[in-house]
C-alpha cells in the first residue's frame, strides 16, 4: 500500500498535464501512486497519461465522463485509489518540489489524523507575485494534532480540496464523496470538517495553483449559480444530522453564508433568477441559523439581517443597481485616419452580415495557406458566402484573378471588417479589429509547434523582446472562437501558449488536404513551372528563421551540397517567409522558390526534404517522403528559441550534424533507407494524425454550414491514406 495517492483530474487542461505529473513523479520522496483522472481512454490527456504509465509503474489513468464533472473525475480516482493518504491535484498546478517529504514528517508526528490541511500559494497565470491565502487562515492553530472544536473557525469551506491531505480510511468510513454539482470543493470542505474527528496543520506551501487566465468557472454569470445554495444545504443539513454545538456550527455557517452574501450581492452572476436565489437563501439562513448566533457587524451585518427578514428589495438598494462598467474606450477601434475610423464605428453599428467573410493569410501577403484552402472549399460548398480575401498594398498581385479582395488599411478592408460574420486568419487581425457579438473568428495556424510559441515564449529573452506586448497579443486572442489543429501535440500547445476560451478544431490543416488530393499530372506540372530538369532529384532545403540572426543566412553552402551529394541533385531553396527571398543567387542545380506563392506546391515538386527545425517537415510528412534533419546548431536553437520537445530524440528522418554528414546520407541513399523510414512512419503517426485531404470540408462545414460536430466527416485512418506520387524514384542505387 503507497503512502499516497495522488489524484488528478485533466479535463480542459491537457497542455499543462504533463507539468502537473512531473511536479509529482520528480517528488524526493516517492512512495506514490499517482492516478490521472481523464474523459475516455482516447481523450488527447489519456494519451499524455498513457505515455506516463509506461514510463513509471506508479502511473494508474482511470476515466470519468465530462458529463461527471470535477467531482466525478476526483470520485472515480478515490474509488481507485490504494493509498494510506489521498491528495487532489488540479491538471494544472503543480506539486512543490519536496510537499511529499514534508507531508509525510508531519502526518508522522500527529499519526492518526483524519485531515491534515497545509498552505497553497496562488500564482498568476502570467505575472505578479503569488499569495498564500491559507496562511491567515491556519495561523494559530495547535501545533500538535487537535479536534475540529479546539478551532472551529478552521473549517475546509475557505480552502480548496487540494490544500489537504486526506486519510482514507476515514473517507470510507464516513462514506464522503464529492458531491455533484458546480462548487464541489465547497460542499466537499465542509462535509469533511463536518465528519473529521483529529485534524492537523501544516504551515508550509506545497501546491502551486495557477490561476487560469478565464479566472474561475465559478465566477461566471449562468444558472449554475444557484447550485450554490445546494451545497450549502447539504453541508448544513449534515451538520444538523450529526447535532454538532452551536460552537462548531457558528463558524461554520458565518463562513457559508458569506459566500452566498457575495454571490447574491454580484448582480453579474445572477442573469436570471436573483430574487429567487435570495428568497431560496434567506429560507435556508432562517432554517438552520445556529442557537445564539451573532450577526457580524459593519455592512456585511446589515446584509445577514436585510437576508434574515428575505428583504430583497432593500438588499438591491444596497449592492446598488449601477456598478461601473468595463472601459469602452479601450475596445474602440483604432483606424489611423479620422475619417476611416468615423466610417468604422458607423460601420459597427450596422447588423452583421451573415454571408460575408473575411480571409487573411501572414498579414496579408497574399492568397495563401489555410485560409486560402478554406476559401476554395467555400466557393464550393457554401456559394451563398461572399468571400473577400485581404491583402497588403503591392499584393494586389498575388490573389487569383478571380477572388474579391480587399487592401489592408483602406476604407473598404475596414468596412468588411465591421459586417463579416465569419472571419479566417492564420495570424492576428490588426489590433484596432472590434470582435462583435455574433461574428465568428477563426484562427487556422500556420504550422504545428516545434518552437515555443505565445506567452511559452516570455522566459526567452531574444524572442520575447521582439514579440512585443503578450497582453496584447491576448488580447487579440480573446477574438477567437474556434482554433485549428492538424494533431493532438499542436491542441495541447495551443492551450498552453494561447490560454483562451476558443474552440479546438482537430480537424487537420486545410492546407494539407493537396498532399491527399493531387495527381501525378499535378506534380509533373508543378516541377516542370518551377524549372526542375526532369530526371533530377529534388531536394527541397526549407530552413527555418532564427530569432538571434538580423537577416537570412542559408547556414548551408548549397554549390558544395550539391557537388558532394550526387551529380542527378538539385535544390529547391525556400526561405522562411520573413524574407522575400533566399538571397542565394540561382543555378542550373540551386533554384531559389522563396517567393513561389504556395508552399505546397513546393513540397509537393519536391522529392525529399532537408530542414532544420521549420514546421515545414510536419506537413511534409503527409507525403510519405524522405526528410533529412540538418541540426548543425540545435544546442543553441533550443537554448534561445525554446522547443516543445527533442527532436534530436523523434526526428522525422535521419539528422545530419554537419555539410558532410548531409550530403553523405544523399550519396550513400541511406535518407531513403530503412531507418529513416522508420523514423517518419513514427513520426507520421504522431504528427500527421488529422490530415487526410478533408480538413477544408470539415471547416466549412462545422463553420459556414453550421453542420453539428457529430455530422462533420470523421478523419481517414492514416494507413487507408494515399498520398500524392513523387516523381523520382526514392531508392537509390
Amino acid at each position: 500500500m503507497p503512502r499516497f495517492s495522488i489524484i488528478v483530474p485533466s479535463h480542459g487542461v491537457t497542455g499543462r498535464l504533463s507539468q502537473a505529473l512531473d511536479s509529482v513523479l520528480g517528488q524526493s520522496f516517492g512512495d506514490l501512486e499517482l492516478i490521472p483522472v481523464c474523459d475516455a481512454p482516447d481523450a488527447p490527456a489519456a494519451e499524455v497519461a498513457a505515455g506516463y504509465a509506461e514510463r513509471d509503474s506508479r502511473v494508474t489513468p482511470v476515466h470519468s465522463p465530462p458529463s461527471a464533472g470535477l467531482s466525478g473525475a476526483r470520485n472515480a480516482g478515490i474509488r481507485a485509489a490504494t493509498g494510506t493518504y489521498l491528495l487532489f491535484l488540479d491538471g494544472d498546478d503543480l506539486l512543490l518540489p519536496g510537499a511529499l517529504a514534508a507531508l509525510d514528517a508531519r502526518l508522522s508526528e500527529t499519526a492518526g489524523v483524519d485531515v491534515l490541511y497545509a498552505e497553497h500559494e496562488r500564482a498568476p497565470w502570467w505575472e505578479g507575485e503569488p499569495t498564500n491565502p491559507a496562511a491567515p487562515l491556519l495561523a494559530g492553530a495547535p501545533k500538535g494534532a487537535f479536534a475540529p472544536a479546539d478551532r472551529p473557525a478552521l473549517t475546509g469551506v475557505q480552502l480548496p480540496a487540494w490544500s489537504a491531505v486526506y486519510r482514507r480510511a476515514f473517507l470510507t468510513e464516513r462514506e464522503l464523496a464529492f458531491p455533484e454539482g458546480h462548487f464541489t470543493d465547497l460542499g466537499w470542505g465542509g462535509l469533511v470538517t463536518v465528519a473529521a474527528e483529529r485534524i492537523a496543520v501544516l504551515r508550509r506551501t506545497v501546491v502551486r495553483h495557477r490561476l487560469r487566465r478565464q479566472g474561475s468557472r465559478l465566477n461566471l454569470p449562468g444558472p449554475h449559480q444557484h447550485t450554490l445554495l445546494d451545497q450549502v444545504e447539504r453541508v448544513l443539513t449534515r451538520a444538523a444530522e450529526r447535532d454538532l454545538p452551536a460552537e462548531r456550527t457558528g463558524p461554520l455557517f458565518d463562513q457559508l453564508f458569506a459566500v452566498v452574501l457575495k454571490t447574491a450581492s454580484r448582480p453579474e452572476r445572477l442573469l436570471s433568477g436573483r430574487r429567487a436565489f435570495f428568497r431560496r437563501a434567506a429560507r435556508l439562513y432562517r432554517r438552520h441559523r445556529p442557537a445564539g448566533h451573532r450577526v457580524p457587524g459593519g455592512s456585511l451585518g446589515v446584509q445577514h439581517r436585510l437576508l434574515a427578514a428575505g428583504a430583497y428589495t432593500a438588499f438591491r438598494a444596497l449592492r446598488g443597481a449601477n456598478r461601473a462598467a468595463g472601459d469602452a474606450a479601450g475596445r474602440l477601434p483604432r483606424p489611423h485616419m479620422l475619417r476611416t475610423r468615423l466610417r468604422y464605428a458607423r460601420d459597427l453599428r450596422r447588423p452583421l452580415d451573415p454571408n460575408l467573410a473575411v480571409y487573411c493569410a501572414y498579414w496579408g501577403r497574399g492568397y495563401a495557406c489555410n485560409p486560402a484552402a478554406i476559401h476554395a472549399k467555400a466557393r464550393e460548398l457554401a456559394p451563398h458566402i461572399r468571400s473577400v480575401f485581404l491583402v497588403e498594398a503591392g499584393q494586389e498581385h498575388a490573389v487569383p484573378q478571380d477572388v474579391e479582395y480587399a487592401v489592408i488599411g483602406s476604407r473598404r478592408y475596414w468596412e468588411v471588417l465591421a459586417r463579416a460574420t465569419y472571419l479566417f486568419n492564420n495570424a492576428n487581425f490588426a489590433e484596432g479589429v472590434v470582435k462583435r457579438p455574433g461574428s465568428v473568428h477563426v484562427q487556422t495556424q500556420h504550422g504545428t509547434p516545434l518552437k515555443t510559441m505565445g506567452v511559452d515564449q516570455s522566459t526567452y529573452p531574444v524572442v520575447a523582446a521582439q514579440s512585443g506586448s503578450f497582453a496584447k497579443l491576448l488580447g487579440r486572442v480573446d477574438r477567437w472562437d474556434f482554433n485549428l489543429s492538424s494533431n493532438r501535440h499542436s491542441t495541447q500547445m495551443w492551450e498552453r501558449a494561447f490560454p483562451g476560451s476558443y474552440e479546438h478544431l482537430e480537424y487537420g490543416y486545410p492546407r494539407n488536404d493537396v498532399y491527399y488530393t493531387a495527381t501525378a499530372r499535378d506534380v509533373a506540372r508543378i516541377r516542370r513551372e518551377l524549372g526542375i530538369p526532369e530526371g533530377r532529384t529534388a531536394v527541397l532545403y526549407a530552413p527555418t528563421h532564427r530569432d538571434h540572426h538580423t537577416g537570412f543566412e542559408p547556414g548551408l553552402d548549397l554549390e558544395a551540397f550539391c557537388a558532394a551529394a550526387g551529380e542527378d541533385v538539385v535544390v529547391l531553396l525556400r526561405a522562411h517567409y520573413f524574407y522575400d527571398r533566399g538571397g542565394v543567387r540561382g543555378s542550373d542545380r540551386i533554384i531559389d522558390v522563396t517567393a513561389h506563392r504556395s508552399s505546397e506546391d513546393v513540397c509537393l515538386a519536391a522529392d525529399a526534404l532537408v530542414t532544420d527545425y521549420s514546421s515545414i517537415m510536419f506537413d511534409y510528412a503527409n507525403l510519405d517522403r524522405p526528410i533529412v534533419v540538418y541540426a548543425d546548431d540545435w544546442d543553441v536553437y533550443r537554448e534561445t528559441r525554446g522547443v516543445y520537445f527533442d527532436l534530436m530524440a523523434e526526428p522525422p528522418g535521419l539528422v545530419a550534424r554537419t555539410p558532410e554528414e548531409l550530403a553523405a546520407v544523399f550519396r550513400d541513399g541511406s535518407y531513403a533507407g530503412p531507418e529513416a523510414r522508420a523514423l517518419r512512419t513514427a513520426f507520421r503517426e504522431r504528427f500527421c494524425q488529422f490530415d487526410d485531404g478533408r480538413a477544408a470540408e470539415r471547416v466549412v462545414r462545422r463553420v459556414l454550414l453550421g453542420e453539428p460536430p457529430e455530422a462533420v466527416p470523421a478523419v481517414i485512418p492514416l494507413a487507408e491514406r494515399i498520398p500524392a506520387p513523387a516523381a523520382a524514384t526514392l531508392v537509390r542505387s
